[in-house]
């Protein structure tokens, strides 16, 4: 049977080998290099000496932190609920099928409705607020990338709740404890695994976003993954792209540890 398992095992270590840890490399051993091809450090120093690339990372980190604890303010409350209707299939399904949609389109899509010309300006106009420029803002930018990520936040969230043993809120009440209080010290710790693994759905996506961030956004908003894609695409710089991309790789790294379950040591 083990070998069996083995077997099988060879597809996907071979597509994690050519499509994961082989990129991954390849972006290491490029930073390595300068725009002439010579081995160096010189992209390093570049970044770290730079006010303008520490602003950057700041940019990335705090631009993902908001968008994260928005999406966790949203989400809890709607996986909550949604453990208490009857019908959650179809809830769900309409919760995910806005991931079916390309990215792309839905970028479009909201700059129909954040335009000058838009129906959410036709609306302040017919309100007599007048039209406001929405588009290419931090609050376009903000909703937007919210609105892509909600449904990676409520699912592990919400599979956290479902799965939760009923008799532990049972046995809560019957101990006197009143809804705040069972929700504090029972649910809310019970379902910290959903949120941990929301947050790394929600935060570690976000560190990188570039496209919003062009179409949204209109370049006001800029982080990491815009600095990749102008040293690759504009400046042709792959050293100075492969390095930011190194950054970006220790911090996700660092935030899935952070936000990893911790494994309790211990004989049985």
């Amino acid at each position: 049977m083990t070998k069996i398992r083995r077997i099988y095992a060879i597809p996907y270590m071979f597509w994690l080998v050519l499509f994961v840890i082989a990129p991954v490399l390849m972006i290491v051993y490029q930073s390595f290099f300068d725009m002439n091809g010579q081995f160096s450090l010189i992209n390093y120093q570049t970044y770290f000496a730079s006010g303008k690339y520490l602003t950057m990372t700041l940019n990335s980190v705090w631009y993902a932190f908001l968008i994260t604890l928005i999406t966790l303010l949203i989400s809890y409350p709607t996986a909550y609920f949604l453990t208490k209707l009857k019908h959650k299939d179809l809830w769900l399904l309409l919760i995910i099928l806005p991931t079916w949609v390309n990215l792309l389109l839905k970028a479009y899509a909201f700059i129909g409705i954040f335009g000058i010309n838009g129906s959410v300006n036709s609306f302040l106009t017919f309100t007599g607020i007048g039209p406001q420029q929405i588009l290419f803002t931090d609050f376009s930018f903000l909703v937007v990338a919210t609105y892509i990520e909600l449904p990676f936040m409520i699912m592990p969230i919400y599979n956290a709740l479902e799965e939760m043993n009923p008799s532990l809120i049972s046995a809560s009440r019957d101990l006197g404890a009143n809804n705040f209080e069972t929700f504090r010290r029972v649910i809310f710790p019970l379902s910290l695994n959903g949120v941990k693994s929301g947050v790394q759905a929600v935060f570690i996506p976000s560190l990188s976003l570039f496209m919003l961030t062009r179409l949204i956004g209109g370049n006001r908003v800029i982080t990491l993954g815009t600095a990749i894609e102008q040293h690759f695409l504009v400046t042709q710089n792959w050293g100075m792209g492969s390095t930011i991309g190194v950054v970006l790789i220790i911090a996700m790294v660092v935030v899935m540890l952070l936000t990893g379950e911790k494994k309790k040591g211990g004989r049985k």
